[in-house]
């Protein structure tokens, strides 16, 4: 009886957010891939879809926008996994020396955070604006000012590397974020082991690769996670830029049009169930290595 009254007071506190999570988000998850594995291709039809198995998962492979958004969603992903992870470093070592002002320059750089990918879509949309020339307006129109004609480009709408560009407004809101994650990395850094290393004649560089950098792994494993499957899932930020076109699509957006336009939902619950698992492939194996190290 004393072990019950220790953890039933807890259980049943947290037993609403347990029941809750379980229906509306694994009990949804299951529904999903149960969906997936059906040819209910038409969502006016009364009757459950029967049963095909991973057919949906493989036949998928063979429509050209899929291989495209996929393509699209790697792009996309290296762009603004690589550009935050960078940017936000750089402004993080930058804010680590102590510069004036450092608690307005933080609010600056995180204050994009605070804005939605709609919102942050909405404008870079206007600044990533295609046009050239006299027509040119947005960041064209700026190197069209300063005599940088060479510099304007179509941005996403370029067949080769629009996802690049379209990488660009999320680095842009997530890259503040990032550097706060690394500031608090740099913080966390013991001023004692800096000394020890400079009296081994480390130089100040020595100093960042052989003490600090190396403390600094997990926190650039975080980062990389939590920017990874804000990646993969992209959707409000490229419809926000660029609407359902087949130049930028992604997983995200094929699944809207494949369950709002075209109707098929089995084959938008396919697309789903391969963003969950892709998403899963950063989380899962970031979630064992965080159990391995608590047990440690």
């Amino acid at each position: 009886m004393t072990r019950v009254r220790r953890w039933l007071p807890g259980l049943l506190l947290v037993s609403p957010s347990i029941i809750l999570i379980a229906v509306f988000v694994y009990g949804l998850l299951g529904w999903n891939f149960k969906l997936a594995m059906t040819d209910k291709h038409d969502e006016i039809a009364e009757i459950p879809g029967n049963f095909v198995g991973l057919e949906n998962f493989t036949g998928i492979w063979s429509e050209e926008r899929w291989g495209l958004s996929v393509r699209h969603a790697i792009v996309f992903t290296v762009v603004f996994v690589g550009g935050a992870l960078v940017l936000g470093w750089l402004l993080a070592f930058l804010m680590e020396k102590g510069i004036r002002a450092e608690s307005g320059f933080r609010a600056v750089y995180l204050f994009p955070m605070a804005v939605s990918f709609i919102a942050t879509g909405v404008v870079w949309r206007w600044l990533m604006n295609s046009a050239t020339g006299e027509q040119a307006v947005g960041l064209n129109r700026l190197f069209h000012y300063v005599g940088l004609d060479f510099l304007q480009w179509q941005w996403f709408r370029d067949p080769d590397w629009g996802m690049a560009a379209m990488a660009i407004p999320a680095i842009w809101q997530m890259s503040g974020y990032i550097m706060a994650l690394f500031l608090a990395g740099f913080r966390g850094v013991p001023e004692e082991l800096r000394e020890a290393a400079r009296v081994d004649g480390c130089s100040e560089w020595g100093v960042y690769r052989h003490v600090v950098l190396p403390m600094l792994r997990p926190v650039t494993l975080s980062a990389l996670i939590i920017l990874g499957h804000i990646s993969l899932k992209v959707f409000d930020l490229v419809v926000a830029v660029s609407g359902k076109q087949i130049i930028t699509d992604v997983p995200a957006t094929f699944m809207w049009t494949a369950v709002y336009d075209s109707h098929d939902p089995a084959k938008g619950a396919t697309i789903a169930s391969y963003i969950v698992l892709s998403v899963a492939v950063f989380v899962v194996p970031y979630l064992i290595w965080d159990a391995r190290k608590g047990k440690r």
